[in-house]
């Protein structure tokens, strides 16, 4: 692959160049962005928050909730390159201001139903799979916005703290949906949630940004369903790529954040008094590990945006992962979702960051999504590595089970990470 211009210090060639701590905030229109963007993640879940309560209040199934997962993550499978070729191709305000109308729709939509108590199964895939391909919508274009927003040097320091953002929204997300939900109800809690997306849409009419401002605009190639394969085969010989889409995609496969979506059978199961509560906390601790992890990461620097650094906090959380699939104790159970939002944090906003370095101007867009449809589209399987297969064995065996066939592919990646260094490539 041709070197780019805005690379020559890949953080896959583990350069040892001084970095500034939250270098990113330094640029003027970062900083309004990463606020706006906290708050329509935090809408993104307090909405989550209520509707997955509400579903399992009505229904209990474990089925159900892998079933929600799937129908959720499939449009990022199936529609990422795609809608990372419209970011290449178009206003990338525009393609976000599109996904935050559709979030507000979905949003009214659960409202409606839940208040009119005419909710089912089918209105919940239904809604979910729109709330996905929102979702699509969102991803590339975000990440081609910060890329012109900061720069190829600070993109490290954005990626990070646009992450943390997103961890601040679903932080903030369950104690403000479940505020909402037991204050005002679920439907109204709902329908105020809706303004929460609001900001974000406004400021995006304000700024000059189009995610091409910077480096000029992209080329205007045409768009294919076969994209998949042909920015396959043109990233083919960059093994820092390849191994950091393998990762992202390893970690949804079998991980993902299906947990989440069982996390109120994991807190009933933990034998608490007020199993509402209990479902809050766990989901606030895993946000605020990984708040924690963001802000300590690229205020101290500690973790390098290496490949070798992703591959080690991928392994670490997968242990902690299988420790609380297995834990009985409710508060080492939240000790383990901290520290293991902190490592999760850390491995996919170094994934991304290389992808994203790494990655030809011209296929930019292409390969984010490429990252987007690896490390969010297989998801979709995760709801049934976690949830479905845990409707049969139950989800503490499914949840252990699948985090230690994650193991053994970190390992593997690690390995052929230490051979890469053995015969002298970079990495």
């Amino acid at each position: 692959m041709d070197s780019r211009s805005d690379s020559q210090h890949t953080p896959a060639s583990g350069g040892s160049e001084k970095r500034v701590s939250f270098a990113a905030l330094k640029h003027r229109d970062f900083r309004p962005f990463f606020v706006t963007t906290m708050l329509a993640m935090m809408a993104d879940n307090i909405e989550h928050v209520i509707s997955y309560w509400v579903l399992f209040q009505k229904f209990q199934s474990p089925v159900l909730a892998g079933f929600a997962v799937i129908s959720h993550w499939t449009p990022f499978l199936l529609l990422s390159v795609y809608f990372g070729a419209l970011a290449d191709r178009y206003d990338c305000r525009k393609l976000i201001q599109i996904a935050q109308v559709m979030f507000m729709a979905v949003t009214a939509a659960w409202a409606m139903l839940f208040f009119t108590d005419t909710i089912q199964i089918w209105h919940a895939c239904v809604l979910l799979v729109i709330h996905g391909i929102a979702g699509v919508f969102w991803a590339p274009a975000e990440m081609l916005l910060i890329h012109d927003i900061v720069g190829a040097e600070d993109l490290p320091s954005a990626v990070r703290l646009n992450a943390t953002s997103r961890q601040l929204g679903i932080l903030f997300g369950p104690a403000i949906g479940g505020g909402l939900m037991f204050w005002i109800g679920a439907p109204a809690g709902l329908l105020l949630n809706a303004l929460i997306y609001m900001p974000l849409t406004i400021w995006l009419m304000l700024v000059p940004y189009t995610g091409h401002l910077r480096e000029g605009a992209s080329a205007r190639r045409g768009l294919r369903w076969r994209d998949v394969a042909g920015v396959l085969r043109e990233i083919a010989q960059n093994r820092a790529i390849v191994t950091m889409i393998v990762l992202g995609g390893a970690a949804s496969l079998f991980v993902g954040n299906a947990f989440q979506a069982n996390m109120p059978e994991f807190a009933h199961d933990l034998g608490t008094e007020k199993t509402d509560l209990a479902y809050n906390a766990l989901l606030t601790a895993n946000a605020a590990g990984s708040v924690f992890g963001g802000f300590v990461l690229d205020g101290k620097q500690w973790v390098p945006p290496t490949v070798k650094s992703a591959i080690a906090c991928a392994t670490l959380w997968c242990v902690l992962m299988a420790a609380f699939a297995f834990s009985h104790s409710y508060p080492l159970s939240l000790a383990l979702l901290f520290f293991a939002g902190a490592l999760n944090l850390a491995f996919y906003s170094i994934a991304q960051t290389i992808v994203q370095l790494e990655a030809p101007r011209e296929l930019r867009g292409r390969l984010i999504g490429l990252f987007s449809m690896s490390a969010f589209g297989l998801r979709a399987f995760s709801g049934f590595t976690v949830g479905v297969v845990g409707g049969f064995i139950g989800i503490h065996w499914s949840l252990a089970l699948s985090s230690m066939l994650l193991l053994a592919v970190t390992i593997a990646l690690f390995a052929f990470a230490q051979r890469r260094q053995a015969i002298g490539a970079p990495g």
